[in-house]
């Protein structure tokens, strides 16, 4: 249950969810790290995602890239102007750059990566001055259960 005063509305945490279920099916479907995805345009669902990299032998599959890849098939074009990403770990620095190229808009995620994150954490890239298009964020939204998720993850694999 959202509170009072969150910076997130309900449909957020709608989408959030989704992407968590998404990252639920990455880990059990695939026994992919559990990263799900969920981009919105105008209210409508235009792509979803979870981590592939594992199962197509490519280290670029990550859920975000996935997401562009249906969002960009479903609408015919390389660009989501003014889209929002939801997705379950702030993004590394490639899908930051991914999601300025196709100029999304907004970018929620859950988790931060203390490690390789980009919206924040280690880089500042999606907010970054230099570069022609600049992605509001908005970070933390989920994070335990998206965390969660994670965690329980890898210590299985330990």
């Amino acid at each position: 249950m959202m509170e009072a005063d969150s910076p997130f509305t309900p449909a957020d945490e709608t989408h959030m969810r989704r992407a968590l279920q998404l990252a639920a099916h990455a880990r059990d479907a695939e026994g992919e790290v559990p990263v799900g995805a969920v981009l919105v345009l105008d209210s409508e669902i235009v792509g979803l995602g979870w981590n592939r990299n594992i199962t197509l032998h490519d280290p670029t599959a990550h859920a975000e890239i996935m997401a562009l890849r249906a969002a960009g098939e479903k609408l015919g074009n390389h660009r989501v102007v003014g889209g929002t990403l939801y997705v379950t770990l702030e993004p590394c620095a490639m899908c930051a750059m991914a999601l300025i190229h196709a100029r999304v808009g907004r970018v929620v995620y859950g988790a931060a990566d203390p490690k390789t994150g980009a919206a924040g954490s280690v880089f500042d890239t999606l907010v970054d001055p230099r570069h022609n298009h600049r992605v509001d964020v908005q970070g933390g939204l989920l994070a335990e259960e998206s965390s969660a998720l994670l965690r329980a993850f890898f210590r299985a694999r330990r």
